[in-house]
């Protein structure tokens, strides 16, 4: 199947992070790039060859059908996937994406990112990540609640709150994982809030939740500007992508003393050089449904977006925009990424020969899923925390992994990327130790 060959291609030694697509051209695989990726953090840390092949390999790949009745009454199928890559430090979590890209290459990278991810952060998960192969803008909200219900029966017996918690990803959201916690919990006969993270409040959320990830993107950015004798003040920033996590970095980002100068969607991107305010371009967005149009803007090219003259560039939108070429051009001198897998192997080959510091995704974005963490193990306790000390551990936790990673980057000598993807390798391999083969 494609989940085999895809293992196969990162097989030890191997290094090749495209694959000849149906007419022969080559394009970026993120599952070879992922695996290759781990591949040099183990042998960077000295670990045999066996160790890194049981961490690089996922311990589950569930593929399913995902029939949904249309409004029409005719039936379309769709294929869903939920991969589980690594338990070894705790149940797997990942989030669940609605998307007309979806593949198995693509899911089982996202699984492996999170596992690193959640190891970096230092809380007790593992990797796991979803998806299903649609265009949502497509449905009705009949639909769409249909192919979440199913789906979420689909992959019912190999998620719960004690092996795979699931949470909103790219076009999901609260309301969907109300969908999936009803199917779980009709399912199963009894009330299973913990089933997934990232719900509204009145059935399980938690308070600060939304707009974790950018608290963290932002915490890192700090953090990386502090650590090289910068401070936030006129650091001009460009973000490209203004959704979940874009829209509420702008706010953030511009109350800590930077300008955001540039911000793109799906639509356009533009540029303000003297910087844009946040509340007025949430307005216009509100009223427009895309930045293009933000009056005293200067269009740009989408294409051009991160030539934009700024200091700090912040993709937060899908993987593999920044490339080779979008490096050579890069203006930055900072790149943190809040998208997941926002630089191809190329473009990080760029930015590092550039000397360009990159705050890597599996520490920048992880604000949302030390979120999770926390309304996981609300959920299980029974008792919502408050919103002040929901913030005062996430900012804790963020700040903590950011300075292990600094720390452990002036010990390994590599950049920032590679460190923070030794240290999660690092932990990973101590618990898999640990715990032994079974049987």
């Amino acid at each position: 199947m494609e989940g085999d060959t895809a293992l196969h291609r990162s097989k030890a030694g191997d290094n090749v992070v495209t694959q000849p697509n149906e007419t022969g051209a080559e394009v970026f695989n993120p599952w070879t790039h992922v695996s290759s990726l781990i591949e040099r953090a183990g042998h960077l840390l000295g670990l045999d060859d066996g160790m890194i092949k049981r961490i690089i390999t996922p311990e589950r790949i569930l593929e399913v059908a995902v029939p949904v009745r249309l409004d029409s009454g005719n039936i379309e199928m769709y294929t869903g996937w939920r991969i589980q890559h690594d338990t070894s430090r705790g149940p797997g979590k990942g989030g669940i994406r609605f998307h007309q890209s979806v593949n198995v290459d693509e899911i089982s990278a996202l699984s492996a990112d999170m596992s690193i991810k959640c190891a970096v952060v230092n809380i007790p998960y593992g990797g796991a990540k979803g998806g299903v192969r649609v265009d949502p803008t497509q449905l009705s909200r009949g639909e769409l609640e249909r192919l979440t219900r199913r789906y979420a029966f689909s992959i019912a017996p190999v998620i719960g709150p004690e092996t795979d918690i699931p949470a909103p990803d790219v076009n999901t959201d609260p309301q969907v994982m109300s969908w999936i916690m009803d199917t779980i919990t009709m399912l199963r006969g009894y009330s299973a809030p913990g089933v997934v993270t990232g719900k509204p409040l009145a059935i399980g959320g938690t308070l600060g939740h939304a707009g974790a990830t950018s608290l963290g993107v932002t915490i890192c950015a700090l953090a990386l500007l502090r650590n090289l004798a910068r401070t936030p003040e006129h650091e001009r920033v460009i973000v490209q992508g203004y959704g979940k996590v874009g829209a509420p970095l702008v706010q953030l980002l511009s109350e800590r003393g930077m300008k955001v100068v540039g911000v793109a969607d799906v639509r356009g991107a533009i540029h303000v050089p003297g910087g844009i305010d946040p509340v007025a371009l949430a307005r216009h967005f509100a009223e427009a449904g895309t930045v293009v149009g933000f009056e005293g803007a200067d269009v740009v090219a989408l294409d051009d977006f991160f030539a934009i003259p700024s200091d700090i560039a912040i993709p937060a939108a899908l993987g593999g925009v920044i490339t080779e070429r979008v490096a050579t051009t890069l203006a930055a001198s900072v790149v943190v990424e809040a998208a997941n897998g926002p630089t191809t192997g190329e473009g990080a080959a760029v930015l590092h020969e550039r000397g360009i510091p990159v705050v890597p995704d599996v520490l920048a974005n992880a604000g949302g899923v030390v979120a999770s963490y926390f309304e996981w193990a609300q959920d299980l306790q029974g008792y919502m925390w408050e919103k002040e000390l929901f913030q005062q551990r996430l900012e804790k936790t963020m700040h903590e992994a950011f300075d292990a990673v600094w720390i452990r980057h002036g010990e390994l000598g590599v950049n920032l990327r590679e460190t923070a993807l030794a240290v999660g390798v690092e932990r990973i391999a101590e618990a898999t130790r640990l715990r032994g083969l079974f049987p």
